[in-house]
């Protein structure tokens, strides 16, 4: 007899924008960018940026679920080259402005030296400590399922995405500013379920050269649910349960945790004519938050739609399901490095300089 499953529903309400772009009452949300972006001579950059807000008492994450507020925030954000350095960080809790989603359109500042905004209706602003960067929409919202929500099997969650963003801006590396293009992709998502043992998935952001722009993955550990939604060249959009992900050869093991990472995925949506093998750009994209940890990173794409060939670049971020406890017991002593405690007492520490970095930055700009 199959094993029930506890699941976690809610009733459809049509999505309004720019509404729903602000934060939802809900138990967790994030807005989260990714790009490739190329400099004067081609080198490759990137990026990924996500702000969480999330319900401690609902959510159910060790340590976080212990903090006495009813909503906190926390961050991560990386920079690549692709080649030999990543840059990351993880803000395990974000100290916001009081002015964040207080605005017509979408507002984050936080951390004195992070923002997210919509500065003018389709135009975007991303900082970090690694990234100034400015995006614009080329394509009309992408709405998962078609109406932005999507059933999970264990769970609901609104989802949708905003494809390809025109992208310019500057990048540090070797502690000097250096100026970049490319394309970023969007995705926003809210839930009203908590962390839940069905949270495994295998996720891609691609963007073809074509101007064809689709997200693919496989969620759960055991009930599957597979689905696409794909963003034609003028922004029609198709979608699907009809995914074929296999794995391929290409492996990454991490020094500190020990999961091996299948990095190689081929992919076929009969649906959409779609063939497609994904590798990465760079093997050692690991991020870790606690006993959550996954594979986030940039990735190269070719194959054959519709008889013709593509190619193109994206995103993929993998969430493995961990059963060992003593891999449990690794991970969260290296999470110590990235502790609640440890990064207030950073930001107690900030020198007025570094206080007002943020405003000065936008002030220049």
């Amino acid at each position: 007899m199959a094993e029930k499953i506890k699941t976690y529903k809610e009733k459809f309400r049509p999505l309004i924008f720019p509404k729903d772009h602000q934060k939802h009452n809900h138990a967790i949300e994030w807005w989260y960018f990714n790009g490739n972006l190329k400099t004067k001579n081609n080198k490759i950059f990137s990026y990924m940026h996500c702000l969480f807000s999330a319900k401690p008492k609902k959510i159910k994450i060790p340590v976080l679920s212990q903090i006495p507020l009813d909503t906190l925030f926390f961050s991560h954000y990386l920079l690549s080259d692709n080649k030999k350095r990543t840059k990351s960080k993880i803000s395990p809790l974000c100290l916001m402005d009081k002015n964040s989603f207080q605005k017509p359109l979408f507002f984050a500042q936080y951390d004195n030296s992070c923002l997210i905004e919509e500065y003018q209706p389709g135009k975007y602003r991303i900082i970090n400590d690694f990234v100034d960067l400015k995006l614009e929409e080329e394509k009309p919202l992408l709405l998962l399922n078609k109406k932005g929500f999507i059933d999970v099997k264990a769970k609901t969650t609104y989802y949708y995405s905003l494809p390809r963003l025109k992208t310019t801006g500057i990048v540090k590396q070797n502690n000097c500013w250096t100026e970049v293009e490319g394309i970023s992709w969007m995705d926003h998502q809210w839930s009203q379920a908590p962390v839940i043992d069905e949270d495994q998935w295998t996720w891609f952001s691609i963007q073809l050269n074509d101007k064809t722009d689709l997200v693919v993955f496989s969620y759960g550990n055991k009930i599957k649910t597979f689905h696409s939604s794909l963003s034609a060249p003028k922004g029609e959009i198709r979608t699907t349960d009809r995914v074929n992900i296999k794995t391929g050869k290409v492996f990454y093991k991490s020094p500190k945790t020990k999961i091996s990472y299948p990095l190689e995925y081929e992919i076929e949506i009969k649906d959409f004519d779609l063939k497609l093998n994904v590798k990465p750009l760079k093997k050692d994209q690991e991020m870790m938050f606690g006993p959550i940890n996954y594979w986030e990173g940039s990735i190269k794409v070719k194959g054959i739609l519709k008889g013709k060939k593509v190619e193109g670049l994206g995103f993929m971020e993998l969430l493995p399901r961990i059963k060992d406890k003593n891999l449990i017991k690794i991970i969260l002593k290296e999470y110590k490095n990235n502790s609640i405690i440890g990064h207030v007492k950073e930001l107690s520490n900030l020198s007025a300089k570094s206080i007002y970095f943020l405003t000065d930055k936008l002030n220049k700009n």
